[in-house]
């Protein structure tokens, strides 16, 4: 059987995220306990959530595990942030990062820490061409 994850990029929306947010800082939970959890801050009934949990088994991005369902992340937030943050300067900058930096930079002062940090990851770029 072939992983999905190695099919294609798993993209997830933001109630999906808030399901893996749990699973990522918690390594596993039971799907009742992230239904009562997502009750309490969320709102979710308890079927919105297990159709969120099952959409997420179906796209590779969480493991079942039996008994007692539990739920564990086969996929990173690392990954997921790649992937999200890949989509978004495609979509919106046209895949440029000069794009993007102009466009946020133009409303926002960097600090000179974020400054320094910049650089750093500039020069750690530059060092490994």
């Amino acid at each position: 059987m072939t992983n999905n994850r190695e099919e294609k990029l798993i993209r997830l929306h933001e109630g999906e995220l808030n399901v893996m947010e749990l699973l990522w800082s918690n390594k596993e939970l039971a799907a009742k306990d992230i239904a009562k959890i997502i009750k309490e801050y969320i709102g979710w009934e308890k079927n919105t959530t297990y159709t969120v949990i099952k959409r997420l088994i179906d796209k590779g991005a969480v493991e079942r595990i039996e008994p007692g369902f539990i739920c564990r992340s086969i996929i990173s937030k690392r990954e997921v942030q790649k992937i999200e943050t890949e989509a978004l300067f495609s979509k919106l900058f046209n895949s440029s990062l000069s794009s993007f930096f102009n466009e946020y930079l133009r409303h926002r002062k960097l600090t000179t820490t974020e400054i320094f940090e910049m650089r750093k990851i500039a020069d750690e770029q530059s060092a490994r061409r």
